[in-house]
């Protein structure tokens, strides 16, 4: 007993040791991101002086809206022509572990646990929306839902841990639906939809960058919406058994335009970002931030410049975050106040992993890591 306290102790204090070292990492990182001047050209795909993305060869084309960082060595994507791809070598090789016959499912998320244990969604009308299981690093899939209702439309999926998650659908009889799994996505149930706020027409969640739902602790899930009169952002705090919503101040009132991702620190603080996607549409007012929760949204005061599809907080950051489009990508150092365009690159999204490994995907087949100067 003594000796394993002793080695418990050492342990935490190794872990504290490495989370304050990864948190001054983080502030690095950070301030090399907002120091270094905003590319005058799209895409050098070179980095950044300071610190920027690298590309990665992945050898496909296919368009990259699901991501899944597990760390600076290992990653997943999920995306179109039904594709697959995980590395575990910080994106040098890429492995094709596509579920077999998926070809024609368009992969708009992907979840991971770990270098093993992934959930992919695959979104559509009708049975076009399946979700898939692999425990074996995608040597093998399971296919544990396949939707048979033609009126339901699966957007998103997140996890609180292991076994509990959550997957979003657009409104049916008026009402978004949520299915849910206890066995870490080995099965699905659709939610009762009574705890659900009414949706308002034409509203709908966006399938671009896997961060329309998304969630923080062992409970909360907020998930995001547009296309109607108000982009909206609803809360749940029961695991999606009942949600309340609230109005977000960003582009809406078209079918275009609304909060297309979202990224929580923790319980209380978050960040919503999207737009109107078409090209070469004007995006004022593209990011907001939450710091109770989501109850209440502002506007932030310098907000990206365009459209953007994915946001994430640096790990061991309270301030720092990336957000992400087809134009480029932007930092904010202060919480989500200011935004500041870095690189002009397209991706569509973004996830960083407890080692400081972020990663963005996009379209032709485009996945680049963040690495620091000379990276």
């Amino acid at each position: 007993m003594r000796d394993k306290g002793i080695k418990g102790i050492k342990g935490i204090k190794g872990t504290m040791r490495r989370a304050v070292a990864a948190g001054v990492c983080a502030a690095a990182l950070a301030s090399a991101l907002a120091a270094a001047p905003a590319q005058a050209q799209p895409a050098r795909d070179k980095g950044l002086p300071g610190a920027g993305w690298r590309l990665k060869d992945t050898g496909t084309d296919a368009r990259f809206r699901g991501l899944a960082a597990v760390s600076r060595t290992t990653a997943w994507v999920a995306g179109s022509k039904g594709t697959v791809l995980r590395t575990h070598d910080g994106g040098r090789r890429w492995r094709d572990v596509s579920p077999p016959g998926a070809e024609g499912l368009e992969f708009r998320d992907v979840e991971a646990f770990d270098a093993r244990r992934a959930v992919v969604l695959a979104i559509g009308e009708g049975e076009a929306s399946r979700v898939f299981r692999t425990d074996d690093a995608g040597a093998t899939w399971t296919e544990s839902f396949r939707n048979t209702d033609p009126r339901a439309f699966y957007d998103c999926l997140t996890f609180f841990d292991a076994r509990n998650g959550i997957a979003l659908g657009d409104p049916v009889d008026g009402k978004y639906r949520v299915l849910s799994t206890g066995d870490g996505g080995r099965s699905w149930r659709v939610l009762p939809s009574d705890g659900m706020p009414a949706a308002q027409p034409g509203e709908a969640a966006f399938a671009a960058g896997g961060q329309c739902l998304v969630s923080a602790g062992r409970r909360d899930a907020w998930f995001a919406t547009g296309g109607a009169a108000t982009a909206r952002v609803f809360h749940s705090a029961d695991r999606g058994r009942t949600w309340t919503v609230a109005d977000a101040p960003l582009p809406a009132g078209d079918p275009a335009r609304g909060v297309f991702a979202l990224a929580f620190r923790d319980t209380r603080t978050g960040l919503a970002v999207g737009g109107d996607y078409r090209a070469g549409q004007p995006s004022p007012k593209a990011a907001a931030v939450t710091r109770d929760g989501g109850a209440v949204w502002t506007e932030a005061a310098e907000p990206p410049p365009a459209y953007r599809s994915g946001v994430t907080w640096l790990p061991h950051s309270r301030r720092a975050a990336l957000a992400v489009g087809p134009t480029g990508t932007d930092v904010t150092s202060d919480g989500g106040r200011t935004w500041r365009t870095v690189d002009q690159g397209s991706y569509d999204t973004v996830d960083c992993a407890a080692d400081l490994g972020c990663w963005a995907a996009g379209e032709r087949g485009r996945v680049a890591r963040l690495e620091p100067a000379g990276g």
